[in-house]
């Protein structure tokens, strides 16, 4: 009779959907509820003890659940005791609900932590110490294999003179050997791991590295930064050694091309050392890759004199000039008309191999004024409106008017000013090359680190 009713008790936990007729794919039900499984009203005798003994078999086998305590009543199945793990907590109840007739089980279970427990005490310890002695061989096989992997990527790095030949420049080719050794370093690394089977920890160490080098990555950016910035710089060569340039608004000759800075000689002397990162995203202005080189200053004449005779006079004077060019021709234009001037631009060119550019200025500027002077053209001054208030009014005015007089024609004074313009005339305008001559001074005797710089002279300016 009790079979009878556990089999109509089955029968009736069968889904309905079983004896549906077929439907479509697309309108069956996507998947069918698990049937519930359903509790007897009655038990047989002995039961309890025979699950009791099962599960109680089970955990003896089990070195983790020793000392378990099982007690079943009704189906219930009551864990008592303590385990070494805490996943060994879920793995007792689920080998105890696995056995047939168990309705529940109340899991008492706690994690043993002391220091005797077998997973986490001295004797945890021990077996763990077993097995890397057991692992040396294969761990010694692992490093010799990282080892040999590694001595070959730097015997491939160590080809100097390969990567010297291939690669550009000095600071590239040093650049490709270390990425090779990094490379090999990091393949031998991954093939010990493996060997190991400790893929897993790849896994996380390459993660870790992963972040640690986005951190350093923002940590150290200007670093990084100048470092790319070398790179570039010296496959672009924009600059030859003892260029004289101007790197934004900071001017000087050129001593040499580093890893991390470009270092300049001032016009006064001075060492400059700007870094690359900069001198890349700088304006630059390289004053000896050309030659010919153009000046210009402005003159105002009487707004009442003729503007165009003016101007041909100061071009026929720039061009009898000795160490003006004749081509480009000096040219010149009239710029403003001011309150009691009109003002004109003179422009000449030089060849800078041949005349100082500032010397060649400063013989233009009088010979064309003093043509313009000679020639009845008038070189108005401004007109200032000057007001004097009670505290000025005490200051002596004989000064002014002595120092007035020594300015007429036929004094000493007016003499001297004569002879100094004779002796500007004659003065040589060749090029002046003491900061290149010091330049020049420091590169040969700097002969170390003169190794280290990146500019080469065989490659194209770009």
């Amino acid at each position: 009779m009790k079979r009878l009713l556990a089999a109509l008790a089955l029968c009736a936990a069968v889904p309905a959907v079983a004896f549906l007729p077929n439907v479509p794919e697309a309108e069956a039900p996507a998947e069918p509820e698990a049937p519930v499984q359903t509790i007897d009203d009655t038990q047989d005798a002995g039961a309890d003890e025979r699950i009791a003994e099962r599960i109680s078999g089970i955990f003896a086998e089990l070195p983790a659940f020793e000392s378990v305590g099982v007690e079943v009543s009704e189906g219930v199945v009551t864990l008592s005791g303590q385990v070494p793990r805490q996943e060994d907590i879920a793995r007792a109840e689920a080998i105890a609900t696995r056995v047939s007739g168990v309705v529940t089980v109340e899991n008492g279970l706690e994690r043993d932590v002391s220091i005797s427990a077998e997973g986490t005490g001295l004797a945890s310890l021990a077996e763990r110490w077993d097995g890397l002695v057991e692992m040396l061989p294969l761990i010694g096989l692992a490093l010799l294999v990282w080892g040999g992997i590694t001595l070959v990527g730097y015997l491939i790095a160590g080809l100097g003179a390969l990567w010297h030949r291939l690669a550009p420049n000095s600071f590239l080719a040093e650049l490709i050997a270390s990425a090779i050794r990094f490379i090999f370093i990091i393949g031998g690394l991954v093939v010990a791991l493996d060997l190991l089977g400790a893929g897993a920890l790849l896994g996380a160490v390459l993660g870790g590295a992963g972040v640690i080098g986005l951190a350093l990555g923002f940590a150290l950016r200007e670093t990084i930064e100048n470092y790319l910035a070398s790179l570039m710089l010296s496959l672009r060569q924009p600059f030859r050694a003892n260029d004289w340039v101007k790197i934004d608004d900071l001017e000087g000759r050129v001593i040499r091309l580093t890893s991390r800075a470009t270092v300049l000689m001032t016009l006064d002397g001075n060492h400059l050392r700007i870094p690359n990162g900069q001198v890349f995203r700088a304006v630059i202005t390289n004053f000896t890759r050309n030659p010919q080189r153009r000046f210009q200053f402005d003159l105002g004449v009487d707004a009442d004199d003729d503007a165009r005779a003016a101007r041909q006079l100061g071009r026929d004077t720039l061009a009898g000039l000795e160490f003006v060019l004749d081509d480009p021709a000096p040219e010149a234009r009239v710029m403003e008309v001011g309150d009691s001037n009109v003002v004109i631009r003179f422009l000449a060119w030089i060849d800078q191999r041949e005349t100082d550019w500032w010397k060649a200025q400063s013989q233009a500027i009088p010979a064309v004024k003093e043509a313009l002077e000679e020639a009845g053209f008038g070189l108005p001054e401004p007109i200032y409106r000057l007001r004097f208030d009670p505290r000025s009014a005490s200051i002596p005015f004989q000064q002014a008017t002595d120092a007035g007089k020594g300015s007429e024609a036929g004094t000493p004074a007016r003499k001297m000013v004569q002879q100094i313009t004779v002796t500007e005339t004659e003065e040589d305008v060749r090029p002046v090359n003491e900061i290149a001559d010091m330049v020049d001074k420091e590169r040969r005797e700097s002969g170390a680190e003169q190794d280290k710089d990146l500019l080469d002279s065989s490659r194209p300016v770009e």
